[in-house]
């Protein structure tokens, strides 16, 4: 449907649109996603849709691993990557005691952040020494018979299914 040639240049309001018209799923892939954990409006309709019972599942990095620590150094942000993680935890604070909102710690080599709605997918690209921020973002919408957001939506689910529950002893 689109491509931005950086996520910074994703309009705000296309984050926005993107979750509010949400009416069965929303899911975030990240290692941490500061910028949606940082924006109140994101975090306002994260929270509506789930107690409007849209399903909200929020994959953040396990900041403890070896995943996190490599791609810190890969982007050259050393700990700030595990500290950024922390830091949207904290964030996502508010979300965590509304039923139907889940935040999980996964191990994974992230090759794409995704950010989902229904089946409308907003897939930032990593590209090797870069931000996630500076490299592409892609706008998919699942279709019949279509392959691509049907992969993203593949991979999104099989990343949840090895994902654990982030300790209710975490911030």
């Amino acid at each position: 449907m689109a491509v931005y040639p950086h996520r910074s240049e994703v309009p705000r309001d296309a984050w926005g649109r993107l979750f509010s018209e949400a009416e069965a799923e929303i899911g975030v892939l990240v290692y941490a996603g500061l910028f949606l954990a940082e924006d109140s409006g994101v975090q306002r309709i994260f929270a509506q849709r789930a107690r409007a019972g849209v399903r909200v599942r929020i994959l953040l990095g396990d900041p403890g691993s070896p995943e996190v620590a490599e791609r810190g150094e890969d982007e050259g942000v050393g700990e700030a990557m595990a500290a950024k993680i922390r830091n949207a935890l904290v964030m996502y604070r508010p979300l965590r005691p509304i039923e139907g909102a889940e935040i999980r710690f996964h191990r994974t080599v992230l090759y794409n952040s995704i950010y989902r709605a229904d089946d409308q997918l907003l897939v930032n690209t990593h590209l090797y020494g870069l931000t996630a921020a500076h490299a592409p973002v892609w706008h998919f919408r699942k279709i019949p018979g279509g392959e691509v957001a049907a992969a993203y939506l593949d991979s999104f689910e099989r990343v949840w299914e090895t994902a654990r529950p982030v300790p209710e002893a975490q911030p």
